[in-house]
């Protein structure tokens, strides 16, 4: 079967769906990472955390609450690469043998389709999964990096090499929660995609509710209304 076959399959509501989908995705990405705004989202509060994190770390001996706060993050971003390997798998074999979403779907009689119909729809979610795996692998590798670079800071405040090194640990720590971050949007949007596999309507209306999740999260959480809070104490009145 040619490519031209395979696009014949799809009506121009699926191509739109599809492309509503990679476009939330990316969209969404781009907003909650975006830096200098006057509404920061939770991602880019944190940064600014992880930056004051790092000037604290200069004068703190021993510095074993710091490696146990790497080796956490090491390992959820290892748990969650794991994980995704895993549902990569499932989905590789559910690849192989799509007659099974197929016959539901006749059961359903939602459509009767040949089986690169529901190949390039669970690729769809495959693709985005690996995407997912890819940024927790980088995420791991950056935290170690960010795990040596912490370690070469001196405890001297007026080490010359202090201020340097101390911002390069931030912005590892930074690239390294961006990663991460960026593999469980790619998490959230698979679920999405597979919405699709019951239509192209149930696509859309998929991934409009996992946009209003992430955006939530980043704009409209509690955790976000703690974040933003001032550090100074206030009087009672």
């Amino acid at each position: 079967m040619t490519l031209t076959d395979i696009s014949d399959l799809f009506s121009l509501l699926d191509a739109v769906a599809l492309a509503l989908l990679v476009a939330a995705w990316w969209g969404i990405g781009w907003l909650v990472e975006r830096e200098g705004t006057a509404r920061p989202s939770v991602s880019v509060l944190m940064d600014g955390y992880r930056r004051e994190w790092m000037v604290q770390l200069v004068t703190r001996d021993p510095r074993i609450f710091d490696a146990q706060i790497i080796t956490n993050l090491r390992q959820g971003s290892a748990f969650f690469g794991s994980a995704t390997m895993l549902a990569l798998g499932g989905g590789l074999a559910l690849m192989g043998n799509v007659e099974l979403i197929a016959g539901i779907a006749r059961d359903l009689a939602l459509t009767e389709a040949p089986r690169a119909f529901w190949q390039v729809k669970v690729l769809t979610g495959l693709i985005l999964l690996g995407h997912a795996f890819l940024r927790f692998v980088w995420s791991n590798r950056l935290f170690g990096y960010a795990a040596v670079m912490m370690a070469a800071v001196p405890n001297d405040t007026g080490d010359p090499t202090v201020p340097a090194r101390r911002h390069k640990s931030a912005e590892l720590t930074i690239s390294a929660s961006r990663a991460f971050n960026q593999g469980l949007r790619s998490v959230y949007f698979s679920l999405a995609s597979a919405a699709w596999l019951a239509g192209a309507a149930p696509l859309m209306l998929a991934t409009a509710f996992t946009v209003w999740v992430v955006w939530r999260r980043e704009y409209g959480s509690n955790s976000r209304r703690v974040l933003i809070q001032p550090d100074a104490p206030t009087k009672d009145t």
